[in-house]
């Protein structure tokens, strides 16, 4: 069952968020992953936080997620990730969609 990476991200240093997301997107992809949003325009339609920019990436299986968060070519574009952003990251499982309510 896919599995998904829910980002909300906050951009301290645009330098240094290139070359965050220039590594990521490298390992998503040798994980398997894909992006199914990568920081469009995001509207505020409940709540009362501004949005922040949104990712949103897909992998086969919460597996294999976890094997590319744990994974040392990952672990890489972390170095970079603590100066360049601030995030909140979720990992959400997905259901069989005849499973929905």
């Amino acid at each position: 069952m896919a599995a998904y990476v829910i980002s909300e991200v906050e951009v301290r240093d645009p330098d240094g968020f290139g070359a965050y997301r220039a590594l990521a997107a490298k390992t998503i992809a040798q994980f398997g992953g894909r992006y199914l949003v990568r920081g469009g325009r995001a509207e505020l339609a409940e709540g009362n936080l501004p949005p922040k920019a949104i990712v949103i990436v897909e992998f086969p299986s919460m597996a294999r997620l976890k094997e590319w968060y744990a994974s040392p070519e990952y672990a890489e574009a972390l170095k970079i990730r603590a100066d360049a952003l601030e995030r909140r990251l979720l990992f959400v499982e997905g259901v069989d969609p005849s499973q929905l309510l």
